[in-house]
């Protein structure tokens, strides 16, 4: 996302104009009680933000793409009786949910209280940010971007692997709404064969004895506009394309806050290895040949040979078995 849509007059117009149907400049100023000039230069500021409209004369204005909103109450709704357990907010924009997040738990400034369960969902995140301080494009409506809050008694020692085990909670999630081929990337990302489906962004605060507590940013794509595959610098997929019916973003929004709880209880007890057959058998670069680029340049290549307990990639070269603890990791056509 470009920038930030910033004033509530053109949230507003996006409410309205959510239906993905033509509706006349002259009827939205109505509806809004201001002039035509205002509408215009309200939709000005959302299309520079990098939504797409359309304009046609006679006609109006539409959304290149119906938006269905994130509702709270949906969500919760949907998480059933789970829903006691999560504290849930839905925000219209934000620079990026994880630090907000960051913020209000405390882990990064003083006075924070936010409770474990926390979940910060954003329409429209201006900043979001990826692994390795890379930058996360998402078009309105067209994604999932929401970060959640999570405190373990363990140690940040004891989080290793934590990752790669958030990526099984959103595999799992993806399969039970009826997603097809989709694997894990070590080590935090969700795929098709087309290519990057999901990203997962974990920042943690702590002592290593304990207590410790994690922000766990996710980012996936509903749908790729072409607009905004133009502005990604590797391939991408989406939703759409691996589900025959399409579950809306609160139906994705409570199946994969259901799963990460379910996990990270289960981490909290067991740590990432009892998480790791399934990880493994979901892993796309399993007993293949892979490159995998380190901070420094430096490229090494082996055979993944899956990953320890604690989460490194475990690589066989040939200079013998190595585990990786960072590094991009790419597939080596054979």
């Amino acid at each position: 996302m470009r920038g930030s849509v910033a004033d509530e007059r053109a949230w507003q117009l996006l409410n309205l104009l959510a239906d993905g149907e033509f509706h006349s400049g002259e009827i939205l100023a109505g509806q809004l009680g201001v002039s035509r000039a205002s509408v215009c230069n309200s939709l000005t500021r959302i299309t520079d933000s990098g939504v797409a409209l359309h304009k046609v004369r006679g006609r109006g204005y539409r959304l290149a793409h119906p938006w269905l909103r994130l509702e709270k109450n949906e969500v919760l709704r949907l998480l059933g009786k789970e829903a006691g357990q999560f504290h849930l907010e839905i925000l219209q924009q934000a620079a990026s949910s994880n630090t907000l997040l960051l913020q209000r738990a405390g882990l990064d400034a003083p006075g924070g209280s936010a409770p474990t369960g926390t979940v910060l969902a954003v329409e429209m995140q201006t900043a979001g940010r990826g692994r390795l301080g890379r930058n996360w494009h998402a078009s309105l409506g067209a994604a999932l971007t929401f970060s959640l809050l999570w405190r373990f008694d363990r140690g940040l020692h004891a989080l290793s692997g934590l990752s790669l085990g958030v990526g099984v909670a959103v595999l799992r999630a993806l399969k039970k709404l009826g997603a097809g081929d989709i694997f894990l990337k070590w080590p935090n990302d969700i795929l098709t064969a087309q290519g990057k489906l999901a990203g997962v962004l974990i920042e943690a605060q702590g002592d290593m004895l304990g207590p410790s507590a994690v922000v766990i940013g996710i980012g996936l794509n509903c749908g790729m506009p072409t607009n905004l595959a133009q502005q990604i610098d590797q391939p991408v997929s989406a939703l759409d394309e691996v589900c025959a019916t399409l579950p809306s973003r609160n139906q994705l929004l409570a199946a994969v806050m259901l799963e990460l709880a379910q996990v990270l209880r289960q981490f909290s007890q067991e740590g990432f290895a009892g998480l790791r057959d399934e990880w493994e058998q979901n892993h796309i670069h399993q007993d293949r040949p892979v490159r995998i680029r380190l901070a420094d340049g430096r490229l090494i290549q082996g055979i993944a040979r899956g990953v320890s307990d604690d989460g490194e990639l475990c690589l066989e070269t040939a200079q013998g078995m190595q585990r990786m603890n960072s590094g991009d990791v790419s597939g080596v056509r054979q």
